[in-house]
């Protein structure tokens, strides 16, 4: 196979993905206990929100209205103020620009992920902010204001993970 087909297979490519940690092994399907889920230790533990217990808040933003949502230096300035903003932990940026226009992009966080898509001829970015743990992902939203120079952002939030662990165990 030709370097070329590599490449475009993306084989070869350096990602800063790293292996998966089979060390502390893995917890049967059907054991109804969640002692590592709530486990004080643990530093990925679901959320106790409102009397919910959820994995993550997932918030999708909808930037109106927006200016710079053609410039890729300028969404990875925006991911990283994000991040900064909510207390979350960075550990990878990766987009890409269009042709003519538009960028798509990923930021990979310890707490889970920021993305987006931008359509800059009509000033919207579909943003997802979803983060685990002690971030704050309501914080992005102002950031993204700013960043884009427009007060019309929209937001939905989901509670990802909601209805499927409760206190005393899975839900059946």
């Amino acid at each position: 196979m030709k370097d070329m087909d590599l490449f475009q297979l993306g084989l070869g490519l350096e990602t800063g993905a790293q292996e998966e940690d089979t060390a502390r092994g893995v917890m049967p399907a059907n054991v109804n206990a969640v002692a590592g889920v709530f486990d004080d230790s643990r530093e990925d533990h679901f959320i106790r929100r409102d009397g919910d217990v959820f994995a993550g808040t997932h918030l999708i933003i909808e930037v109106v209205n927006g200016h710079g949502l053609d410039d890729e230096a300028r969404i990875q300035q925006a991911f990283r103020d994000c991040v900064t903003e909510c207390g979350a932990t960075l550990l990878h940026i990766h987009t890409h620009k269009f042709s003519p226009q538009g960028v798509s992009g990923v930021a990979v966080l310890a707490e889970s992920h920021i993305s987006v898509h931008t359509w800059p001829e009509i000033g919207y970015g579909a943003f997802d902010v979803f983060m685990c743990g002690d971030a704050e992902p309501w914080r992005s939203v102002d950031v993204l204001k700013a960043a884009f120079g427009t007060d019309d952002v929209r937001v939905k939030e989901l509670r990802r993970g909601s209805g499927l662990v409760t206190d005393t165990g899975l839900a059946a």
